[in-house]
């Protein structure tokens, strides 16, 4: 029939087209790389004030964004010859189905939404490319301003919490599901000190803002007051540990610290506690100083919040009024404020300046459990959540936040570089981020094959003054890691 012979030899045509148009793409893309290659191998041979890794890193990149760029192209021009087909396929069923009932309208419409089609998959495909780049830029810049320096591994189950102490000398606490919490040289990673009081998970630890004391929050309904006394070990020159162009690459949880030595054994042991706040009818999931360290005030899974008095261990006030289990608690560091998160999406701040009037203001902005909230500087509260979102919130208009983080997993124990104003986010998926407090990411902390957590991350401490070390994490990995982040470089950057 004349409709088929006149496709195909439209079919034929757009064949034969097509043919001659991939030979020559082959053959610009090989005359391009003769033209690319002379250049490249004088740059190479060219004197450089670089170092040779850097400069190497930078060629292997340049590489990279050459190649992928290429790719593109040719990309584009399969998809504009498909383009180009379907439109000929598509006049030429025009053409044969004259006398048919379909409008040319219809005709119009269909063509307009194959080529849509055509044209969103282009889209896509250009923004994962160059989401490869922009991540493969992202990932150096990373490991230059955040650098592993230390793991501190002798748990035998996860790290809840860290801690950094307030006081000299100071040291890293962390509290552990293995019902013990460890005090370690922060410049050694060896374990100085190991408490085992409690009968059930170490779920908190915080040290006094002016003793030796330590404050945890245990499984077993109880909080602990317990002192300790440290002497420093002389620190040894630290290796190096920067993996410089290795691709962030997946592990799974058995690849794990091995732990089969018990470093703790060797370090003395306390088991029994200065003070035990007893009053809870469930898990003390968190415990905290109030400002001064005279008074401290934990949270349980009983849904409610108690202060004690420190000397005595008396409880002071009862705070009733979250709806479900309280995850955290947190004290402001200047004046006597509490704040309370729960499974119920809120948190609450509690005001205890005037001893005659204790007020409470509920926050309600998550849409999940509210996993932890921080004070900050000043008037600002921030709060993570398993919602995926944080919120830095205004004392002063808690009607809504004044800054939102949106991100890809929930969120763990957040914490506050008060100086320079930093929120790192610990993640259910192994990830730690910085961001400032307006909600602009800074960096991400390097994770690969040989550094990094392995499993969630549980929690984040910052410690300012620290010249080794001015940046903890823990996770259920077993292991406690930490950060040396170059702030003036991450701040530059952004």
């Amino acid at each position: 029939m004349p409709t088929e012979s006149g496709s195909c030899s439209t079919a034929r045509q757009a064949k034969q087209k097509r043919k001659s148009h991939s030979l020559s793409i082959r053959r610009t893309n090989s005359s391009e790389q003769e033209r690319t290659g002379l250049p490249r191998e004088m740059l190479e041979g060219q004197d450089s004030k670089l170092p040779s890794s850097v400069r190497s890193t930078l060629l292997e990149l340049f590489g990279q964004i050459e190649r992928e760029f290429e790719n593109l192209y040719i990309e584009n021009l399969e998809l504009r010859r498909e383009i180009e087909t379907l439109n000929e396929r598509l006049a030429a069923e025009g053409q044969a189905i004259d006398g048919a009932e379909l409008s040319k309208g219809q005709l119009k419409t269909k063509a307009s939404h194959s080529t849509s089609q055509l044209s969103q998959k282009l889209k896509t495909t250009y923004k994962a490319s160059t989401s490869k780049i922009v991540s493969s830029f992202k990932t150096t810049t990373s490991r230059a301003v955040c650098q592993l320096v230390k793991e501190y591994i002798g748990h035998r189950d996860g790290i809840w919490d860290v801690s950094v102490a307030r006081t000299q000398p100071v040291v890293l606490g962390t509290a552990s599901a293995d019902h013990t919490a460890l005090l370690w040289s922060i410049e050694t990673g060896r374990c100085l000190v190991k408490y085992s009081g409690h009968v059930g998970s170490v779920n908190s630890i915080k040290f006094h803002p002016s003793e030796q004391l330590a404050l945890t929050a245990s499984g077993d309904q109880t909080a602990h007051i317990w002192r300790y006394a440290v002497q420093l070990p002389t620190p040894q020159p630290v290796a190096d540990t920067t993996i410089c162009g290795e691709d962030e690459v997946e592990c799974s949880d058995k690849d794990e610290p091995d732990v089969d030595a018990d470093v703790s054994s060797d370090c003395p042991t306390i088991r029994v506690p200065l003070t035990s706040l007893k009053s809870h009818q469930g898990v003390v999931i968190a415990a905290d100083w109030l400002v001064g360290g005279k008074q401290a005030v934990t949270a349980s899974w009983d849904r409610t919040a108690n202060l004690f008095d420190v000397e005595t261990a008396e409880l002071v006030h009862s705070l009733t009024g979250h709806d479900q289990e309280l995850t955290h608690c947190c004290t402001h560091p200047t004046q006597r404020l509490v704040v309370t998160s729960s499974r119920d999406t809120t948190f609450r701040l509690w005001d205890f300046r005037d001893p005659s009037i204790h007020s409470v203001n509920v926050f309600q902005g998550h849409t999940d459990t509210v996993t932890s909230a921080v004070f900050t500087v000043g008037d600002n509260v921030v709060s993570g959540s398993d919602d995926r979102t944080v919120k830095v919130w205004d004392l002063r208009n808690m009607r809504s936040p004044i800054a939102t983080i949106r991100t890809d997993s929930a969120i763990n124990r957040i914490n506050v570089c008060v100086g320079q104003k930093i929120i790192a986010l610990p993640h259910d998926n192994r990830q730690v981020r910085l961001f400032d407090m307006s909600g602009v990411r800074l960096a991400r902390l390097p994770r690969s094959s040989r550094q990094g957590h392995r499993r969630m991350v549980c929690c984040s401490a910052w410690s300012e003054d620290h010249p080794m070390c001015n940046l903890f994490t823990c996770g259920f990995d077993r292991q406690a890691i930490g950060w040396n982040i170059n702030i003036p470089a991450l701040l530059q950057e952004k």
